[in-house]
């Protein structure tokens, strides 16, 4: 009798575990497999959430089958306390083992809210934007411009500002002065800390930025400034052969004017061409954002055009009078512009002139370029008189 028990308690036993093995194993396949979701989601995970919160928010946005097997892979995985506030990108058909490491790897959130800081050439703006997570497009709720806001800040701003999971972008446009880098940064109100002095002029790379809120002003210069550091030695490690310039300094002196004179990506390298050109036969540059940086030291635009008073007077960066570059960049130019200036196109361009479509014409005698200038001057009475 005994032994009937025995036997049948010890079948009972490995019918047990045999279940147990195949629960394990469904579940196991479960966690791993592709999950239902049909299109992609951005989670947002609040500060001081959990597991069990989540695994309900993604059971109830479809991403997820099973919340109690998600709960228990992440026990099983270890990994229940690493758990990260913010808002994430979930991708279609995610299986839940994906989704775990999305939401505990840690760094910055991939999807929600950013705000947008844009330094530009005439003023900063500031743009607060939601990431669509099926299209990967950008929704504006919000826009302003710090220096011109009169009465309050846009109340969409302040909410976004100050939840945990915003992100934080600054991008700074090429050919910003140091002058306006440091006066938009100092308006920024999600920023910290103070900017010693001001920054060489042409020693901050344009480029986009991500921080998060309350970081420090004087590390993020300093950020820009190790950047253009690097670019700068790469570009001067290749640059062409015979070119005018005693050291990579220079190069960035006449990289900021090539920034400055065209915003086209397939003229630059012909301007640095006509620059290069000018410096190798002894004439003088005569180039007026030159002559405007003289004027203003880079602390905003003119707002007008040059008067000949102006362009006769002798200073350090009238390039009508001066016989070579001006001392110092005059403003910061960006990759595109210094790698131009140090692999400018070989052309026998010596002068050049607006044409009236956003581009140059360039000449290589006078006679040509008095002629490209006469038509120039033909398309702005036209523009006037319309």
């Amino acid at each position: 009798m005994w032994r009937n028990i025995a036997s049948n308690a010890l079948s009972l036993f490995i019918v047990v575990l045999i279940v147990a093995v195949g629960v394990v194993a469904w579940g196991q396949k479960q966690y791993t497999a592709d999950g239902p979701l049909a299109q992609t989601i951005c989670l947002r995970v609040e500060r001081g959430s959990s597991f069990s919160r989540v695994s309900r928010d993604l059971e109830a946005q479809g991403a997820i089958s099973n919340a109690s097997i998600f709960r228990i892979g992440v026990e099983y995985s270890d990994k229940k306390s690493a758990l990260k506030a913010g808002s994430f990108l979930v991708q279609d058909g995610a299986s839940m083992e994906e989704i775990v490491d999305i939401v505990t790897r840690g760094g910055a959130s991939t999807c929600g809210t950013e705000i947008l800081y844009r330094v530009g050439i005439l003023a900063a703006e500031v743009q607060v934007r939601e990431l669509d997570p099926a299209t990967q497009d950008y929704k504006i709720t919000a826009e302003f411009t710090p220096a011109e806001l009169e009465g309050e800040v846009p109340a969409t701003y302040l909410e976004k500002r100050d939840e945990s999971d915003t992100r934080f972008r600054i991008a700074l446009a090429e050919g910003v002065t140091s002058w306006q880098v440091v006066d938009s940064l100092n308006r920024a109100d999600f920023l910290s800390g103070e900017i010693a002095g001001l920054p060489a002029e042409g020693s901050l790379a344009p480029d986009s930025y991500e921080v998060k809120a309350g970081a420090d002003r004087a590390a993020l210069i300093a950020s820009m400034q190790d950047a253009q550091v690097d670019i700068l030695a790469d570009a001067w490690n290749n640059r062409a052969a015979d070119l005018p310039y005693a050291s990579a300094d220079e190069a960035l002196v006449m990289a900021s004017i090539v920034e400055k004179e065209t915003g086209l990506a397939e003229e630059r390298r012909q301007v640095a061409s006509v620059f290069v050109n000018r410096l190798n036969q002894g004439m003088r540059l005569q180039t007026d954002p030159t002559v405007i940086y003289g004027i203003t030291k880079g602390q905003g635009s003119l707002g007008r055009g040059l008067r000949q008073s102006e362009l006769r007077r002798e200073t350090p960066y009238n390039t009508y009078v001066i016989d070579a570059l001006p001392p110092t960049p005059i403003a910061n130019p960006g990759r595109a512009a210094i790698e131009a200036a140090l692999n400018p196109d070989s052309t026998p361009y010596l002068f050049f002139v607006a044409d009236g479509t956003g581009g140059h014409a360039f000449a290589e005698t006078l006679a040509q370029h008095n002629a490209n200038v006469a038509e120039w001057r033909k398309i702005e009475a036209e523009r006037a008189n319309q």
